[in-house]
């Protein structure tokens, strides 16, 4: 059933044309990703369609009879009352019935009610039947709905009855998408809703979107959470708009076969109109050939032309380098403490390694000192205890997701320039281009730029560092798509070391090749990508459910003990499996180390280099020593298995 669309829709701002003949069609059930570059109009199509901005021409269908709820980018919530107030309003309709049905209770256990048989009975029915409609609209279960809902965005720890004006501004937004979802419309728009979500609280949205009984249309810069969710893509890109069916990963590989069939269509016609304009240039001046020579003039007049592709966007070039490369061991973290002060600890025993070409990722929830820790390594934040050895030559950049760094009254220019006085204006207007910044754009000041020209300016800087250890907060912030692709290839082909923050699980996949989850009493080291990490986390969860099922089994009763036994037994040899599957990857991965340890042994700058050699070969031990252990731990469960 479709319940919303638009028909060639159109809208100029100032002359310039936004959207273009722009048709969309959204049935009751469907899953819509919105995609396109930063400024292509997302935003607007999404106010044109709520009614909040205007259109030119076109046509837009909406039934009177459906809902629709729309979520603003950082639209926090503006509300005098408290937070499970603001929540309720959303079943004031339940709360109303809720109240009319006391008052029917009071009413039948009056004597007179009940002495009047006649009117007692009319009462009872009309009793029972508004009951069986308030239970039928979930009025014994919407208290529940609201604490579910605050839970899942992070709430459970909140005083419910705090006024909503106490809250920060990312507090306000995750509030005004909880009373969204509480009104559950017949479709939700949202405007970049992972804004301000940890990862924690993204999963949980997914899966509470995934089972949303009406349709949703996202605005996302997030390719995790489209590929997760979305069945249908519309990229809006200069001015129209392309349908896809399928999530992110699909959209991508259908956009690229489609350019390519088009770049066919277009250079096939191309020749063909080389071909018929050669032909009547020879043949035109000839009476023989002169009527031809006329119709193939008339059929290219006629000719509808295949406009050439884009199939480039206007992005960011660039590529990070190390001036220097730092030692093997790029840091050591012992017993750290992360905190304000002792008084307000954020998290402790933090211990782990990093050596040099390491791809760190550090996740867990807001608020537990993810940035603390990155502002400690780099000394701009003291710590409370604990040691942090740093490598040799090793040279920190840090990424600040605030940019803090950046001076709001500098023209762009002198934002670079001021640092690297050594470079030509020249130069560093070319390398202000690779970021985007042209003509005038660098005579804007840093206070006028939005969030994205900010960050792009931020890592123009970084970039000229050349520092070998990259220290990066939330750099995927206020980027398109487009331009944290560009980011991720220079990321990639970096020589050396990265450890970041991210909330961005695509890029958490396609860069971390080891992932720290910090909590409140440490640090815990998973190797591989978010997805590895995923999965590590879900078997600790089910040896913890485990040794839980152990435990009540010894409370069961007798003829349930055996199929209780078995079921465990069962989970018992599926983790053991999953094991024996991960260790062969350590194994691997270790194996493919010590190699490359081995070839740098090997090369004439380390082996003619007594202490450079001791050291490459101190690790080639210690991998192998680890390469033994694995062995074991696999013959051992290979044994179990068999």
């Amino acid at each position: 059933m479709r319940i919303l669309g638009t028909h060639r829709l159109t809208k100029t701002y100032a002359g310039i044309p936004i959207l273009t003949d722009v048709t969309i069609d959204i049935q009751a059930k469907d899953r819509i990703g919105l995609v396109g570059p930063n400024g292509a109009g997302k935003s607007t199509l999404l106010k044109i369609l709520i009614g909040e901005t205007s259109y030119d021409s076109g046509e837009i269908y909406h039934p009177k009879d459906v809902t629709v709820g729309y979520l603003a980018q950082n639209a926090g919530l503006v509300s005098s009352r408290s937070i499970w107030q603001e929540m309720l309003s959303v079943f004031q309709h339940l709360i109303d019935e809720e109240r009319r049905l006391r008052h029917m209770e009071q009413l039948m256990s009056q004597g007179e009610v009940y002495q009047d048989q006649e009117r007692y009975q009319q009462l009872l029915e009309e009793y029972s039947r508004a009951q069986d409609a308030f239970k039928a609209q979930g009025g014994y279960e919407y208290e529940a709905k609201i604490r579910n809902v605050l839970h899942g965005l992070r709430f459970a720890h909140k005083d419910y009855t705090a006024p909503v004006s106490v809250l920060s501004g990312g507090e306000k937004t995750r509030l005004a998408l909880a009373k969204l979802l509480l009104q559950e419309p017949d479709l939700i728009m949202l405007d970049e809703p992972t804004n301000y979500l940890d990862l924690d609280t993204l999963s949980w949205l997914e899966n509470y979107l995934s089972a949303y009984p009406g349709a949703i249309l996202i605005v996302s810069h997030d390719r995790y959470f489209l590929d997760r969710l979305a069945t249908v893509i519309y990229e809006l890109d200069h001015t129209k708009i392309t349908c896809y069916q399928g999530n992110y990963s699909a959209f991508i590989q259908q956009k690229s076969a489609r350019l390519e069939q088009q770049l066919k269509q277009y250079r096939r016609q191309q020749q063909e109109i080389a071909r018929a304009e050669e032909f009547i240039q020879r043949n035109i001046a000839r009476a023989s050939t002169s009527k031809r020579a006329q119709s193939k003039r008339k059929m290219l007049e006629k000719m509808e032309v295949v406009e050439r592709p884009r199939t480039e966007h206007k992005t960011a070039l660039f590529r990070f380098e190390a001036g220097r490369p730092s030692g093997y061991d790029v840091l050591k973290v012992e017993g750290l403490k992360l905190g304000y002060d002792q008084h307000h600890v954020l998290a402790q025993n933090i211990s782990f390694s990093v050596f040099r070409a390491d791809r760190i990722a550090v996740v867990g929830p807001n608020g537990i000192g993810k940035t603390t820790l990155l502002k400690t390594i780099t000394g701009q934040l003291p710590r409370l205890s604990g040691t942090i050895q740093i490598g040799a030559h090793v040279k920190f950049g840090y990424f600040d997701q605030e940019h803090d760094k950046l001076h709001p009254h500098k023209t762009v220019l002198a934002e670079v320039w001021d640092d690297y006085p050594h470079l030509q204006e020249q130069e560093v207007r070319s390398l202000l281009g690779q970021f985007l910044f042209s003509g005038e754009d660098v005579n804007k000041t840093v206070s006028a730029l939005s969030g994205g020209e900010r960050a792009r300016l931020a890592l123009a800087k970084l970039m000229l560092e050349q520092a070998n250890t990259l220290i990066l907060d939330e750099p995927t912030n206020h980027l398109d798509i487009y331009a944290k692709e560009v980011l991720e290839e220079a990321l990639e082909a970096f020589p050396g070391t990265i450890i970041f923050v991210s909330h961005d699980r695509y890029f958490l996949n396609r860069l971390a090749t080891k992932v720290i989850r910090l909590t409140a009493r440490g640090a815990e080291m998973y190797l591989g990508n978010y997805d590895y990490y995923l999965e590590k986390r879900k078997e600790q969860a089910e040896i913890e459910a485990l040794g839980q099922q152990k435990a009540l089994e010894q409370s069961t009763k007798p003829e349930q003990h055996n199929y209780e036994l078995e079921k465990a037994r069962q989970r018992e040899l599926r983790k053991l499996k999953r094991r024996k599957e991960q260790l062969e990857g350590e194994i691997k991965q270790t194996e493919e180390m010590i190699k490359t340890l081995e070839e740098q042994l090997y090369s004439p700058d380390v082996y003619q280099d007594y202490e450079q050699a001791q050291e490459v070969q101190r690790h080639i031990d210690a991998a192998r020593q680890t390469l033994d252990q694995l062995l074991e731990e696999w013959a051992e469960l290979e044994e179990q298995l068999h």
